[in-house]
């Protein structure tokens, strides 16, 4: 090949793979290889510049003149837990460490209840479920819940431990470490039933569990929680549909009834009780068992209408009614709704809502076929309430008694309850005579009623259900629900839905009353480290629509 031609294509090709890297050296330079002591790190100072004397600014990666690595501060300084005092009731403790974000709550002390491997982490879980799960069965707003399984879950050295309440799902998760492996756990709610004998029992159950000075094993706690689930009510068969019959005759002199009005209600309730009893022996929905025992109380007012007796009917169905509402469910699911538990408030209003409408279909059905037969009721007499202030204060007490035993409550605290029911029948007659209209009324007796019942509970450390929730059986709408149903079935649809309008609102403002009048204890009552945890982490407050 000639210089004319130039090089060829394999001339072209590159001898090695170091032709393709821009940082290899021309032919004949060497690279500079430097020793091993010398530093290569492009923050390294260049050759030739001197370092800044002491005492003069110098470069910004140099640490300052008066820097000691031996007295530094620690790189994360966690802020100060709370203390909370071993006296104060444990569901306040929970509740505020539950609302806290876990790396700052306070560590909890060597639990006595461990083995030396650490705690059982799938059985502490199962406890904590189980505990869970007699709790939100037996009524128990799901804030409580959260707070009794957080307390167990703590207690036995799970302190990383976030518990989840729904309506009928209970789960809770433990992380052990930030790089562990979380461990979760679930269980469904499948039966509820209304027990609060067995509730104060799984109350004191976690008081002991969580109290510093008592220990308690995992076999110990669920030997005790095995007692709980088994133990029997505390009052037979007879006595609660006895207590149904006292509660409706009691109901039916509060709306203006006399003797023969309080036998005759009295009578319907014990027929539909055990009707309703009939129809849950055979499997039959919760909604079916309120329909059914809805009609008797209403197939005997509407009897002593064709029977033209000179009594008050529609006092007969009203005491009926007093009997079925949903009471208890209703002030567990606004307080659920209150708190921040949207889910669990939705599901409730919707079971609250069923029931409702089953006792209005059983009403309705009733008194369709009396109107078939010329049983004409007197609307104005169901308005027409007739003023006996001591008779009446005697007769909600008779009915706040009689619902506390229906509740299965202990007999220590029937007395309360029923003092405090008399209180708020007292408080709203107080107010109605003073022509202050029936919702605003309601609602300020509900708050007293659930201002002593949060009282009660904190004095003696246990849930305020039973100390609230047969209180309120006064001011329960039933004479606005039947002339609600009444004018329905007269085909008056503007008056009945008006009036079960009403009705609902009065419901709504006990079910508000209750709660707000539990909050407002808290302005007076001191719970340990939440002003503390507050200043510390302001995002930990509730939203405010924004």
């Amino acid at each position: 090949m000639t210089e004319a031609e130039g090089p060829g294509p394999e001339d072209r090709k590159p001898k090695s793979d170091e032709a393709h890297s821009a940082f290899t050296p021309p032919p004949g330079m060497e690279p500079e290889v430097p020793d091993e002591d010398q530093a290569t790190s492009e923050f390294a100072l260049p050759e030739g510049l001197a370092t800044a004397p002491a005492g003069s600014e110098g470069s910004a990666f140099a640490a300052p003149a008066t820097y000691s690595a031996q007295h530094s501060p620690p790189a994360y300084t966690p802020p100060p837990a709370p203390s909370f005092p071993a006296s104060s009731p444990w569901q306040d403790r929970m509740r505020t460490m539950l609302r806290m974000p876990v790396d700052v709550r306070p560590v909890p002390e060597a639990a006595q209840r461990q083995t030396e491997s650490g705690p059982a982490v799938g059985r502490v879980l199962d406890l904590t479920l189980r505990i869970g799960e007699l709790l939100l069965a037996g009524g128990e707003g799901a804030e409580d819940v959260e707070a009794a399984m957080f307390a167990v879950a703590r207690s036995y050295g799970l302190d990383r431990a976030e518990p989840t309440v729904t309506f009928t799902l209970l789960s809770i998760t433990h992380q052990p470490s930030l790089v562990g492996n979380p461990v979760s756990a679930s269980r469904t709610v499948r039966r509820r039933g209304t027990d609060y004998t067995r509730l104060a029992a799984v109350f004191r159950l976690v008081d002991d569990i969580s109290a510093p000075d008592v220990e308690i094993s995992l076999e110990e706690a669920y030997r005790r929680l095995a007692v709980i689930r088994r133990n029997r009510h505390p009052y037979p068969t007879w006595v609660l549909t006895a207590a149904a019959g006292l509660l409706a005759g009691a109901a039916s002199v509060l709306v203006g009834g006399g003797v023969t009005v309080f036998f005759c209600a009295a009578l319907g309730a014990i027929l539909g009780d055990r009707l309703a009893w009939y129809f849950a022996d055979r499997g039959l929905p919760e909604f079916y068992q309120f329909v059914v025992a809805a009609m008797p109380p209403a197939a005997i007012g509407v009897a002593l209408k064709l029977a033209e007796f000179d009594v008050r009917a529609s006092a007969v169905i009203t005491g009926g009614l007093f009997a079925l509402l949903p009471g208890r469910a209703l002030v567990a699911a606004v307080q659920d709704g209150l708190t921040g538990f949207y889910i669990t408030a939705s599901a409730r209003l919707l079971e609250v809502m069923y029931l409702f409408i089953g006792i209005i279909i059983g009403v309705l059905v009733v008194i369709y076929v009396g109107l078939q037969f010329g049983a004409a009721p007197n609307p104005d007499e169901v308005l027409q309430i007739p003023h006996r202030p001591v008779l009446q204060t005697f007769a909600s007490m008779v009915l706040v008694f009689t619902f506390a035993i229906l509740l299965q409550q202990e007999r220590s605290t029937v007395w309360i309850v029923t003092l405090n029911g008399g209180v708020a029948w007292v408080t709203f007659g107080a107010l109605r005579a003073a022509d202050l209209p029936p919702v605003p009324s309601t609602a300020v007796a509900a708050g007293l009623v659930g201002l002593f019942g949060q009282l009660f509970s904190r004095y003696r450390f246990a849930s305020a259900l039973p100390y609230v929730t047969a209180a309120i059986g006064p001011l329960l709408p039933g004479s606005a629900t039947y002339f609600g149903l009444l004018s329905i079935a007269e085909n008056r649809l503007d008056r009945g839905l008006a009036s079960l309008t009403s009705a609902a609102a009065i419901a709504l403002a006990i079910a508000i009353g209750v709660n707000l009048g539990s909050e407002s204890s808290r302005l007076f009552m001191r719970i340990p480290g939440a002003r503390s945890a507050a200043k510390r982490r302001a995002a930990a407050k509730r939203t405010r629509g924004f």
